[in-house]
């Protein structure tokens, strides 16, 4: 029993124990704390900025886009985060800000080479959660970027398909998408070649 006892007073507390890097880092994103995260980011060799929570695989992009803040937003893709990682549901950056109705994060998303198709454990695009939003911007924002209007998810609907049952509004959103696929069908002939 001393033993135990003595080796109990060896232990530091919780508080005192040291954590990851990774953690540390997104705890800095989440208070908003631009010199922890700075600092973090300037250490050569790290790959901090693509850092995921180990029991949500939440990354310091999600984060922000689920404050819908552009500052961060731009502060870390600038410093070269991947808008392409998702979470441990499949939810990337660009699907979160297009279900939360976040139009500038979807815009500087779409500009920093967020993957338009990519889905989430549904099947569901960027593309379908703005269709559910009845949200004409954005759709124009992603089918300008390149969004597929057909591509089905789990269930077999596309975009297309949901724009189809909004009912008002829906004439609108459908003629958005055949303009954007005939420039697609129109940028593909004009095209010849590997380097075209």
């Amino acid at each position: 029993m001393a033993a135990i006892l003595a080796c109990a007073l060896f232990v530091a507390p919780v508080s005192a124990q040291s954590t990851s890097p990774g953690y540390d880092f997104l705890k800095g994103v989440k208070d908003r704390d631009g010199d922890k995260v700075t600092a973090a980011l300037d250490k050569p060799g790290n790959t901090l900025i693509n850092a995921r929570d180990i029991s949500t695989g939440e990354t310091a992009l999600l984060i922000v886009v689920q404050r819908r803040d552009t500052t961060w937003l731009r502060f870390l893709l600038g410093h070269g985060a991947d808008p392409n990682i998702a979470d441990n549901r499949g939810l990337t950056p660009l699907q979160l800000a297009a279900n939360l109705g976040y139009q500038d994060g979807v815009a500087i998303l779409t500009k920093s080479g967020a993957d338009v198709d990519k889905t989430d454990s549904t099947g569901e695009t960027p593309l379908m959660f703005a269709v559910h939003r009845h949200d004409l911007p954005m759709i124009r924002t992603l089918l300008d970027a390149g969004a597929d209007p057909d591509r089905s998810d789990n269930s077999g609907r596309s975009a297309r398909d949901y724009a189809k049952l909004m009912g008002t509004g829906s004439e609108i959103v459908l003629d958005e998408m055949d303009k954007a696929a005939d420039k697609l069908k129109a940028k593909a002939a004009g095209s010849y070649g590997p380097g075209a």
